[in-house]
């Protein structure tokens, strides 16, 4: 790994601003080296240091953008921007699982910035272990909070690699000591030590944190508990050396259920789901919903040279030139994806035969280019044609159709940069209205709206999963239900100019012996379809089938369908054993010395 001992930190300005700005708001004043920092008065900065550098790991050019990681690699998302050649020997190799290798040329940076985010928070562990409470009465709390970053990152770094080194605040000394920590400890048999020691660091920063903190933005312990559960529900699917989920532990589950039951059952509806699906997409709710438990913070014109913490994730995806937006039309939502959004004549979703008809065809020109009148015309046919789930329009935004709720402003295919190769379903939720001060082109176009990392309806539908492989599937059935009637009563920001929804929207509760049967397989079926459709194009995806054991059948079939709309996806192909994970960077393969063991397959 590369040499980052030696950090500099910036050190911060004082916190607790007078004004409702994010705590990360603040300007450098200027740079030291870390030595010289050691009173408690220097505590702050070292941990605003690490909340500062984790809003990096997820920036435009790499895999771990939040909203890419697990959406362009499921059948959630395609790549988009101006054609195959745009990206496409990085993010292309990546949607087709073909061609990618170690030394493909998004994997070597979010390693990189990871491990940096890891070392600022041991460096923070480091500074505050021997101030006393007394002398920085808010020890535990930014202790709690750094070993939060730091296990988070670390969780993340697994979902993507499986085998990484666990960097804690013990592991001082030259950079030998560092590359001499092997990413695969081969005392133990399989990847649980890891999960063991990342649910060992959430579990702590649960105990360390205050259920509610004076500054917004900062991690408290509903966060810690959220990613306690988490960690037991992917450490319950064991897999084996070819990552093939050969048992489901329910002991971890019931483990899980109760933390998560801590999460459900507070006093007050302390957590909540909004009344409508939209405002979790919105800038107007940034840290204001009983919904969101955790949010990664950014800022514009914060003084600083950049002009501010802006999200690079979505860097590339605004619509092209289109409403006031430049660049550059990336991520759009599959066909497959925008097709599971319809339901039946019984508000239920079509499980067998959403992928039947394909909206696809109902736009295409026979000489091929982008006719607007005859992509809009064919998009008003297709979807005066089906029932949907309100769910789509708060995800997709497609010609014809308002753009973020603004029934004045709408979507034109203009602003699809190549719509015969990727489709003219534009993903919307990780974008603003054009005219929203959030905005910053220099030449890529970024917004500074928060990411919602931990929801509420993320925890009812954990619930739910749990319940479900614990055989108490008639538990989940209300959980289940409770997230799908949130989701047919929103459908207030979904309206024309004249009043008129903009689809036609159904969507109906699972009522067992009237609809449905509710079954085990009934039900965790529709708890898949739950989850697909909540989450759709924000990057949990991947990682659900991931844990579920379900990639190759998911993404083989996925490939199956569209190789018939699309000829690029003719060389798409899962293969089971290797795809599961990405392989570690030939760049920090070199920096370990032989110190690290590769994943199979590459």
């Amino acid at each position: 790994m590369k040499k980052f001992i030696s950090l500099l930190l910036v050190l911060t300005a004082i916190l607790g601003l007078n004004s409702c700005d994010d705590f990360l708001e603040v300007n450098p004043k200027q740079v030291l080296d870390e030595n010289l920092l050691s009173k408690p008065s220097d505590m702050e900065g070292f941990v605003t240091a690490a909340y500062a550098r984790m809003t990096d790991i997820p920036t435009w050019d790499s895999p771990f953008a939040f909203w890419w990681s697990g959406s362009l690699r499921s059948d959630d998302s395609y790549k988009a921007g101006g054609g195959t050649w745009d990206g496409g020997d990085g993010w292309g190799y990546m949607e087709t699982f073909v061609n990618l290798t170690p030394n493909g040329w998004p994997l070597d940076y979010p390693w990189y910035v990871s491990y940096q985010v890891i070392q600022r928070c041991n460096t923070a562990i480091q500074k505050m272990e021997p101030i006393s409470e007394a002398d920085f009465p808010v020890k535990n709390s930014r202790m709690g909070e750094v070993l939060f970053i730091r296990t988070f990152t670390h969780f993340r770094l697994k979902q993507f690699f499986k085998y990484i080194p666990y960097i804690d605040e013990k592991v001082v000394g030259t950079s030998a000591d560092f590359e001499a920590i092997p990413n695969r400890d081969k005392n133990y048999p399989n990847d649980q030590y890891l999960w063991e020691r990342i649910l060992q660091d959430f579990k702590t920063a649960e105990s360390l944190l205050p259920e509610v903190q004076m500054d917004k933005g900062r991690i408290n312990k509903n966060a810690a508990t959220a990613m306690v559960a988490r960690t037991l529900m992917f450490m319950a699917y064991e897999q084996d050396d070819r990552h093939q989920v050969i048992n489901v532990n329910k002991e971890r589950l019931t483990e899980a259920l109760t933390y998560l039951n801590k999460l459900t059952d507070q006093e007050g509806n302390a957590l909540d789901l909004c009344s409508d699906f939209g405002e979790n997409f919105v800038i107007e709710s940034d840290n204001k919903t009983k919904e969101s438990i955790w949010e990664i913070q950014y800022s514009i014109n914060d003084g600083s040279s950049t002009g501010g913490k802006i999200n690079r994730s979505e860097g590339l995806n605004h619509p092209w030139e289109w409403g006031g937006f430049h660049c550059c039309d990336y991520h759009h939502v599959s066909y497959t994806m925008g097709n599971a959004f319809k339901t039946g004549a019984d508000g239920l979703p079509l499980f067998d035969s959403y992928n039947d008809d394909c909206y696809g065809e109902y736009i295409k020109n026979p000489d091929g280019s982008d006719n607007i009148p005859a992509i809009e015309a064919g998009n008003k046919a297709y979807f005066d044609r089906y029932n949907f789930d309100p769910r789509f329009s708060h995800t997709v935004c497609a010609p014809g159709q308002p753009w973020k709720y603004d029934p004045y402003l709408i979507f034109e295919s203009r602003g699809i940069r190549n719509g015969m190769e990727y489709g003219y379903l534009k993903s919307v939720k990780e974008l603003p209205h054009p005219d929203c001060e959030c905005l910053l082109y220099d030449g890529w176009e970024f917004n500074s709206m928060n990411k919602r990392l931990i929801r509420y309806d993320e925890v009812v539908l954990w619930k739910a999963e749990v319940l479900i492989q614990l055989d108490r599937w008639d538990e989940a059935l209300p959980l289940i239900n409770k997230i799908r009637q949130r989701a047919a009563n929103s459908t207030g920001r979904l309206k024309m100019a004249d009043d008129k929804p903009i689809m036609n929207y159904k969507c109906e509760l699972y009522k067992p012996g009237v609809n449905c049967t509710w079954t085990k397989d009934f039900a965790w079926k529709a708890l898949e379809w739950e989850n697909r459709l909540e989450f759709a194009c924000e990057g949990r995806r991947f990682f659900d089938l991931q844990r579920w054991g379900t990639l190759e059948k998911t993404m083989n079939a996925y490939f199956a369908i569209e190789r018939n709309r699309f000829e690029w996806m003719n060389i798409a192909r899962f293969t089971a054993g290797r795809d599961e994970f990405f392989p570690i960077h030939t760049n920090q393969m070199v920096y370990a010395k032989g110190n690290y063991t590769q994943n199979p397959g590459y």
